[in-house]
């Protein structure tokens, strides 16, 4: 009796006992939802093709690196007392140019030196040569005037030329692809040479195969230089 009177008293009205609610807590994580296969397929052409691109840049580099070390096949030509030397080599050993041409000058207008002044010496970068040593061919052009000289120094006209006694051995013409003109100033004084490497063949007009070799053991050949009507004097060397 005594509870019921307070209750009344009170006026509130009592609450069933109730089991707490616990609340869920979000983890803020989104229930993973696959990718379909086309998602994937898509992704893995577009791998694709970012690793096709990448191969092509590198070998484009390669490309461009091994077109930079290739030697030319042209008589190199390089002014006395720069400091440098220029080294061509021949394609095949078939001569001065083999399927490619040299860089040319836009021709100057003639300076109106004498050209008789202008002397071509023909020399050798040895006396002997090892077997399977090749020789260093030079053509020197020098102006002994008083005033600069314009001089074609083109493979036009050019030419390296070996015999060997009344042999005919070889000639840079024989298998010369083009013939080009290249215009070089020549100071007073000053010298232009032409360097070729001769890798121990034989050549004929018209550059038909040689099956037969020049030979060896001491046997001596002599080298001429030719730049248009101009001739050296003979260089002579022998081969081991």
């Amino acid at each position: 009796m005594v509870n019921q009177g307070r209750s009344r008293a009170s006026g509130r009205t009592p609450r069933a006992a109730t089991s707490p609610v616990r609340s869920r807590k979000s983890s803020g994580r989104q229930p993973e939802r696959r990718q379909s296969p086309a998602v994937y397929r898509r992704r893995r052409l577009f791998v694709g093709v970012l690793l096709l691109l990448v191969l092509s840049v590198v070998a484009s580099g390669v490309a461009a690196a091994s077109g930079i070390l290739r030697g030319g096949t042209q008589p190199v030509v390089s002014q006395s007392g720069t400091g440098t030397s220029g080294q061509g080599s021949s394609s095949g050993g078939q001569g001065a140019a083999q399927g490619q041409s040299p860089v040319t000058a836009t021709p100057t207008p003639s300076s109106g030196c004498d050209l008789s002044q202008v002397s071509v010496t023909a020399s050798t970068d040895k006396a002997t040569y090892a077997p399977g040593e090749n020789p260093l061919l030079s053509l020197k052009v020098t102006n002994d005037g008083s005033v600069p000289c314009d001089v074609n120094l083109g493979t036009s006209q050019m030419e390296f030329a070996i015999m060997s006694g009344a042999d005919r051995i070889f000639s840079s013409r024989d298998c010369q692809a083009a013939s080009e003109d290249l215009i070089k100033t020549i100071q007073p004084g000053k010298s232009e040479t032409a360097n070729f490497p001769w890798e121990r063949n034989r050549t004929v007009e018209g550059c038909s195969p040689v099956a037969a070799k020049p030979g060896g053991g001491g046997a001596t050949y002599v080298f001429t230089a030719k730049l248009g009507n101009k001739q050296s004097q003979k260089a002579v060397f022998q081969l081991g």
